[in-house]
């Protein structure tokens, strides 16, 4: 059989083609659970819409969907993903990560480098509550609409309850809508160096059209510019040049404008322009919710219990609670073990004895019927009468204090009474306690009783 050049030539091409193939899908699900299983403070939900299009010449290429996934890849996962490939594979193969999303635009800092935003920092993501329910909304309808409305929108609040998520949030929202949109998102300190930098160097010509040709402009912590009265000066005039021409201003500080010293009157007349929105530390109820958000990030499905202790411990902000999330992930890892209260209480440490975390609503329920004589169903009843209403009330005062259940959850177990009546209740009680020495004696006995029974 007589060899061609041109047999060569085409067997050649075969072999290539043959050299770019499907990665094979069962595959990849083996190399998620590895990523999930030693690398859990990685892993995150949206790992499951990634798609290896292909292994050519010893590269799997994986396929994610914004470019802000595309960095958190790059960035973190380029090395657990390459080791988990060759442990699934037994093969000295690469994995490398791609977007379809064409983005000629994104998002800069103040030299001209492209910022990583954390895909995590979505509108999806956040959630919203009564401490936090307008900025959340403005934010929203300013990613839309940018330069429409709300100009500027000032959003100001504590440390860690969700200012720099909004502010991500706005500039993925309008890149999704608008892939060649010019962003500038920058520290106020950054703002301030650049600015001292270009007097220095006689180059403000250049910073000016730098800071007035974009589209959006984003300045966090921008209480900083207190006290500096040349870059005030600068800033105003950066200020109105965008705001004239209807690009979006989006501030953040931790005060309302009218509450940062030495801040000129011009900037605070023109911050409070547009709209103002405040975010307050969160809830009980909106805790309990990020808890969940978080934990589901992370591929987690957080009991209710857990949920309830977490939220009641931690207290303070956003940031926090997320942290709380990472060490119960990774205490549970590390001692091999799912996570329970007995695991929350060790990991954020636990201030009250075991019997106060034990006590249940039935448990309340069952020591207040039979200290009154009162039945279940009139507790869960409409009757008003003093010798129904006081042990009702008793029961939600004592539920509140020893358990984890939200206003609304303890309503809804006296006929799903609402929130206020619940308070009521409470305040009622704790006076009565207070100025009622038989009423005290009572409560202590049934709190005792209630210790007891913890027991058991």
């Amino acid at each position: 059989m007589v060899t061609t050049q041109s047999t060569i030539a085409r067997e050649t091409v075969i072999r290539r083609a043959n050299d770019v193939q499907l990665f094979d899908p069962r595959q990849w699900q083996q190399v998620l659970a590895i990523v999930r299983a030693n690398h859990s403070a990685l892993h995150r939900t949206w790992f499951d819409q990634m798609i290896p299009r292909q292994l050519s010449n010893g590269v799997i290429q994986v396929t994610v969907q914004t470019p802000a996934q595309l960095a958190f890849c790059q960035t973190q996962c380029q090395h657990p993903f390459t080791v988990a490939a060759q442990q699934v594979t037994g093969r000295l193969l690469a994995v490398t990560f791609h977007c379809e999303r064409l983005q000629t635009g994104g998002v800069f800092n103040e030299g001209d480098q492209q910022v990583p935003l954390n895909p995590d920092y979505t509108f999806d993501q956040f959630v919203t509550g009564p401490c936090n329910r307008l900025a959340s909304a403005a934010a929203s309808a300013v990613a839309e609409k940018p330069g429409a409305g709300y100009n500027p929108l000032f959003i100001h609040g504590g440390v860690g309850l969700g200012k720099t998520h909004l502010l991500q949030a706005i500039c993925q929202r309008f890149l999704e809508r608008q892939p060649a949109a010019r962003i500038l998102y920058l520290s106020c300190d950054s703002f301030i160096n650049q600015f001292i930098n270009a007097v220095e160097h006689g180059d403000m010509n250049g910073f000016r059209h730098r800071y007035r040709n974009v589209d959006m402009l984003l300045i966090d912590d921008i209480h900083f510019l207190a006290r500096r009265e040349r870059t005030q000066e600068e800033f105003f005039h950066t200020f109105n040049s965008l705001h004239q021409i209807n690009k979006q201003i989006i501030l953040s500080a931790d005060a309302a404008p009218s509450e940062i010293p030495e801040l000129e009157e011009r900037l605070v007349s023109r911050f409070n322009s547009g709209l103002v929105a405040r975010i307050d530390k969160p809830c009980y109820e909106t805790r309990c919710a990020i808890l969940k958000k978080k934990a589901r990030i992370r591929g987690l499905e957080l009991e209710e219990d857990v949920i309830c202790y977490v939220a009641g411990k931690v207290m303070n902000n956003t940031r926090e609670l997320e942290g709380a999330v990472t060490k119960l992930q990774g205490m549970s890892r590390l001692q091999e073990c799912k996570i329970d209260v007995e695991l929350a209480k060790g990991a954020l440490g636990d201030s009250a004895t075991p019997e106060q975390r034990r006590i249940t609503i039935q448990q309340i329920l069952d020591a207040v019927t039979r200290y009154y004589n009162v039945r279940l169903s009139d507790l869960q009843g409409k009757r008003r009468h003093k010798s129904i209403a006081f042990p009702r009330q008793v029961c939600m005062y004592l539920a509140r204090r020893h358990t984890r259940y939200s206003l609304e959850e303890v309503g809804g177990y006296f006929g799903g009474r609402d929130h206020t009546t619940v308070m009521h209740a409470v305040r009622t009680v704790d006076s009565d306690v207070k100025n009622d020495r038989e009423i005290a004696k009572q409560l202590a006995h049934l709190e005792s009783t209630l210790t007891g029974q913890s027991h058991h």
